[in-house]
């Protein structure tokens, strides 16, 4: 956002500052500046002469010697300006001035010093200006000459300041305004914030009543069929239109805040747009069929030629204005080449409406047009700003004498929007500033502020232009902003405690750091933008429902289109880069998000699930992995035993080295061997390994209540068991029978041996535990520890077990 300092100055009588206290206040008081340019910088001695008299140069046929009279004497300026005149005022730099560059538009940092001397052997005490040494353009000032002086008017004051007449002794101040100040989009709404920050008097524009005798609605009828997407719509006319050049003043303004004037309708238009912050559209009355304005959604399919000249392709979320015919313009975003305004008409239809922020630019967005209009719109402008910016346009064109305002307007406004109340709370404003602030104080900064005050319900009542102010959060900023954030004092928060904690889940998730970390894995970040390309590197299966993707509507290129359904591409892609890299012994974990859409086509945001991912390759294999998972497991009190199924089913992991993590009947992960063609896929040409937990399921099983057991009084009976089984039952089947039938008294289980060799027969293969027995109060007996074993090898008999002797 962009104003003219002279233009606010205007607006708010008495503020003299300069640029720079104008920034620093501004910035403080919430209205960031970014920063500032003169217009003038690098102009100086510039005043307006009036060339009296022209002489050949003896020596140069493209030369001339012209006596110039700048006010206080005439001085002889030697030119080879084309367009020079007897009698025509010119800007003149003096000896000592500067101008801002050349003639053919080259701008020179610091300018052009300008000097006496001699062209040709004759004398020139100074230089006569084209519009580019005085630091503009033509599309600026479009009368100025091709290649020549720029000629000023016949009234234009000799020896005044040809900067000053110009306009251009102004100061154009940039800010970063954030998009919930929608009304400091507008020259008015930073108006009214300098007079708040500096304690001055806003003057906005007194808007007068315009219209002639006629009624509005005898020229024009209008329709809005789609209300949610247009709250508002008015609309006037204007009759015996007479185009002409808008006066100096408004094209001043106009070029401070970087539009080009065009004539008296457009600038007008523009001017409103920059001084309300609402844009406008002008209609050719007599190219509107059936005297009907109709807003409605644009047919599927439907073309539409703008006033660029350009076909446009439509869908039935776009928003048109049509007429009883045919659409005139696209809402909010670019009027029609078949109702364009052109130097005949005769009656004009003025239209200010109010179109839904979102639509505007997701409408923009699809047909690849955004304009300084739609920008406006897409931020959601006040439906009650319409009507003062179409009378303060309809008021311009009768005082520049435009053409004649029509009685009345024509205004569908189905549901006025009102302002809001917020209770007015001084105390709690103070407590959570930290500060001891008057409640006079706060109402007089509200004042300044055109914020109401209901003293008898104790309310602040919000104007429908401030849509920021929702709670009293926001007015104790508003308190904080005005009485200076270098005037807060500084305070200790208040309440119980100061101090804070992590969350449940970041606790969780801080152990799964420490615990890769320990076991000697380093962080990675992967990108969660991915290409579909990687289900098919990843082998996973064409119906999957991992291959539905959340599509991203405006990807950088195809290898980033789509949000990752499996956090493995990103871990297998960073193991590849550090295996060509030929670093050896490689182990990376990564916490991040998967997006898992609820419906395609996406209709609501997708579900996210953190996933802690582990990869390696080199030292270790499938056990020093599941190692990890148990000691991760074990540390947030997930103390349960964890069983592992081999059937997972992974497709981008080994069939015969995988397996499901599940915990209390759920799976909570997995774990095994990259598959061999996934790993050429990636070019890792070794065993690498991963495994993936999901962090929700975690966060719902674990617990850091721990329970205290005091150290056992009694020893523990130990009891060693060996037995044949088939390949097929798994230690864990095993160790569940251990669990199911050992009762209270089973304190712990170690495997200690495993063999499978020519002793064994075929299909089997042999294993050996280590059983420890233990009573909290009692020594144990025989018959305890026999009773258990016994329970156990009828169970491990049963599945199929031999006992060996």
């Amino acid at each position: 956002m962009k104003t003219s300092l002279k233009w606010i100055k205007d607006l708010v009588p008495g503020l003299e500052v300069t640029p720079q206290e104008y920034m620093d206040a501004m910035t403080l008081s919430g209205s960031k500046v970014e920063g500032y340019e003169r217009m003038d910088e690098d102009l100086e001695k510039i005043v307006i002469g009036q060339v009296k008299n022209i002489e050949r140069h003896p020596d140069a046929d493209k030369l001339v010697i012209c006596q110039v009279d700048v006010g206080t004497e005439t001085i002889q300026i030697v030119t080879g300006a084309p367009n020079v005149t007897e009698g025509c005022k010119v800007p003149v730099v003096l000896d000592g001035g500067r101008v801002a560059g050349g003639h053919d538009g080259s701008k020179t940092e610091g300018g052009i010093r300008i000097k006496k001397g001699k062209l040709r052997g004759v004398e020139s005490d100074g230089m006569m200006c084209s519009i580019e040494e005085l630091g503009s353009t033509r599309d600026m000032f479009p009368l100025a000459p091709e290649n020549g002086l720029y000629l000023l008017p016949e009234d234009a004051p000799v020896g005044e300041s040809a900067v000053s007449y110009l306009g251009l002794d102004d100061v154009v101040v940039e800010y970063e305004i954030t998009s919930n100040r929608v009304d400091c989009f507008a020259v008015l709404g930073i108006a009214r914030e300098a007079a708040a920050t500096f304690g001055r008097e806003f003057v906005p524009p007194v808007v007068t009543e315009t219209g002639s005798d006629g009624d509005v609605n005898d020229y024009i009828r209008v329709r809005v069929q789609d209300t949610d997407l247009c709250s508002r719509y008015t609309a006037r006319v204007v009759k015996n239109i007479k185009i002409a050049p808008s006066p100096e003043w408004m094209q001043q303004r106009l070029r401070a805040q970087g539009i080009r004037p065009i004539n008296n309708i457009v600038d007008i238009t523009n001017y409103v747009m920059e001084e309300y912050g609402q844009p406008m559209h002008a209609y050719d009355l007599d190219t509107i069929a059936g005297g009907e304005i109709v807003v409605r959604r644009a047919s599927k399919d439907e073309k539409f030629v703008t006033l660029d000249g350009q076909e446009r392709t439509l869908d039935d979320s776009v928003l048109m204005i049509c007429d009883g015919e045919k659409p005139v313009g696209i809402a909010g975003i670019m009027g029609g080449e078949n109702s364009m305004i052109t130097d005949g008409v005769k009656t004009m239809l003025f239209e200010a409406a109010c179109f839904d922020g979102t639509n505007i630019r997701l409408s923009a967005k699809k047909i690849g047009l955004r304009t300084d209009a739609s920008s406006k719109f897409e931020k959601g402008l006040d439906p009650n700003n319409a009507i003062e910016a179409m009378n303060r346009a309809c008021q311009l064109i009768e005082e520049l004498g435009a053409g004649e305002v029509v009685g009345g307007v024509v205004d569908v406004y189905p549901e006025k929007r009102e302002g809001r109340r917020i209770p007015f709370e001084p105390e709690k404003y103070n407590r959570l500033l930290g500060t001891e602030i008057a409640p006079e104080t706060m109402l007089s900064y509200f004042e300044r502020l055109e914020l109401g005050y209901d003293k008898e319900k104790n309310e602040v009542v919000i104007p429908s232009f401030r849509q920021d102010l929702e709670c009293s959060a926001d007015l104790a900023e508003e308190v904080a902003r005005f009485f200076g954030y270098d005037k807060i004092p500084t305070t200790l928060p208040s309440g119980e405690a100061t101090t804070g904690k992590l969350s449940f889940k970041l606790r969780i998730e801080s152990v799964a750091r420490e615990i890769a970390e320990f076991c000697g894995f380093s962080q990675g970040m992967t990108y969660s933008f991915e290409s579909p390309k990687v289900f098919d590197k990843l082998l996973i299966a064409a119906d999957s429902p991992l291959r539905q993707a959340v599509e991203i509507t405006n990807p950088l290129g195809e290898d980033f289109s789509i949000m990752r359904t499996v956090s493995l591409n990103g871990m297998l892609t960073s193991l590849s880069t550090n295996f060509n890299r030929r670093n050896k012994n490689v182990r990376l974990y990564e916490l991040g998000n998967i997006y898992l859409p609820k419906q395609i086509p996406v209709t609501e945001l997708p579900e996210e699930r953190m996933q802690f991912t582990l990869g390696m390759y080199g030292d270790g294999d499938f056990y020093t992995m599941k190692g990890v998972i148990e000691e991760f497991l074990y540390k947030v009190g997930m103390t349960a035993k964890a069983q592992y199924d081999p059937d997972a089913g992974r497709s981008f992991l080994h069939p015969g080295r995988q397996a499901n993590v599940i915990y209390d009947g759920a799976v909570i992960g997995y774990l095994g061997e990259v598959h061999p063609v996934v790993a050429a896929n990636y070019s890792i040409k070794e065993r690498a390994y991963v495994a993936v937990l999901d962090m929700p399921q975690i966060v719902c099983c674990a617990t850091f209540d721990h329970k205290y057991e005091g150290i056992a009084k009694f020893p523990a009976a130990t009891r060693d068991i060996s037995m044949v089984v088939p390949k097929h039952i798994l230690a864990g089947d095993i160790e569940r029978v251990f669990d199911e039938k050992g009762g209270s008294l089973l304190e712990n289980y170690e495997l200690f041996d495993i063999y499978e060799g020519t002793q064994i027969k075929p299909g089997y293969k042999s294993i050996a535990y280590s059983l420890s027995f233990r009573a909290k109060d009692r020594n144990l007996e025989e018959a305890d520890i026999t009773g258990a074993m016994q329970k156990i090898v009828a169970a491990l008999t049963e599945m199929g077990a031999e006992l060996r002797k």
